[in-house]
């Protein structure tokens, strides 16, 4: 917004249908109203989502939408408020926009409101210059740059996941699958004080992993040896971060009696256990979805502490004006990408 109360051009990156991106402009931002605020887009994060989307493998997203939902944003406009934003805060964006007044939402559990609706997946999202957006869903801070805001959302998913799980420090756990979820799952179960083991089928990701977070251990091991492994090992719960159904199924038989179990991961498909031995174990079981604002108070505080380097998630950087360009490049290293950040001009 200019001092005029004009607003520039809104430039935007749509993905009109499977494969098919396209540059264009968006309606004007107006003036925001009570509780609302129209921030800057600085930073968005690409992630798995993102990429799905592309691909035609996201169930959610309906085209044409604008991606992103890991974002880092700066306040140029604002409504009456009472949560103290103001123009010129720099803020991570907390994406589930939840309806407030269902069970759920009463009780805390904004990450699965029944009618949740998720920005760059059932709404329009962040590639683009200006958006509109609930102030309550804006987390502030002075002294965390654009590129840790938008990390914040990524990094919170594994928050959550951790204290769905009530870890307590010194607790050795296992993380199963060392993507981008594993990684924020691993980096927030070491800054909860836990003993964290790494385990993958990829050694550049085991690698990437164990280069950049304190972990007990890091092993790439098959299915069939890790049962036996895990004898000598005194774990109390193990994180599935895979989103891989085999992996999910088997895990059930790993978790050593009365410990717990975390689907991080999501997959599309049932899964079936064994009741006999679940019960005989005891065993606990979490699905764990989004975060909620409590989990990325709790990430921005590590982060501004110390206790979690948000930056080293990082592994490719893009310009907002040749993302449709490059974006096919992103695709095609695979694993190779760990974090894209999308960078928008400065003015």
């Amino acid at each position: 917004m200019d001092a005029m109360g004009g607003q520039p051009t809104n430039r935007v990156v749509s993905l009109d249908r499977i494969g098919e991106f396209s540059k264009g402009t968006a309606a004007a931002v107006g003036a925001p109203g009570p509780g609302q605020a129209v921030v800057r887009v600085r930073r968005a994060g690409l992630c798995g989502t993102d990429f799905h989307a592309f691909r035609g493998r996201q169930p959610f997203v309906t085209y044409p939408r604008i991606l992103g939902h890991e974002l880092g944003v700066e306040v140029v406009d604002v409504g009456e408020n009472a949560l103290g934003v103001k123009p010129g805060d720099r803020c991570a964006v907390e994406p589930y926009l939840n309806c407030g007044i269902c069970p759920p939402c009463l009780n805390g559990r904004t990450n699965c409101c029944v009618s949740l609706q998720v920005l760059g997946v059932h709404v329009d999202g962040g590639l683009q210059e200006w958006i509109e957006l609930p102030a309550a869903k804006l987390h502030a801070s002075s002294k965390l740059s654009f590129d840790e805001l938008a990390l914040v959302e990524p990094l919170s998913i594994g928050a959550h996941a951790v204290r769905r799980a009530q870890l307590k420090p010194d607790e050795f756990v296992l993380v199963i699958g060392c993507g981008p979820i594993g990684y924020a799952t691993m980096a927030a179960a070491c800054a909860a004080g836990a003993r964290v083991w790494a385990m993958d089928v990829s050694d550049d990701r085991l690698h990437f992993c164990s280069a950049r977070l304190p972990l007990a251990r890091a092993s790439k091991v098959e299915a069939s040896e890790i049962a036996e492994m895990l004898k000598s090992e005194h774990l109390s719960a193990i994180f599935d971060a895979t989103g891989n159904a085999t992996s999910m199924t088997k895990a059930f038989d790993l978790v050593p009696s009365g410990g717990r179990l975390i689907f991080v991961g999501l997959v599309r498909e049932d899964l079936t256990f064994n009741d006999p031995e679940f019960h005989r174990r005891e065993l606990t079981l979490y699905a764990s979805r989004n975060a909620t604002a409590d989990d990325f108070r709790q990430v921005m505080s590590w982060i501004e502490s110390g206790r979690l380097k948000a930056s080293a998630l990082v592994t490719h950087r893009v310009a907002f004006d040749r993302l449709i360009d490059e974006f096919p490049s992103l695709l095609d290293q695979g694993g190779k990408v760990f974090k894209t950040l999308v960078e928008f001009p400065e003015s």
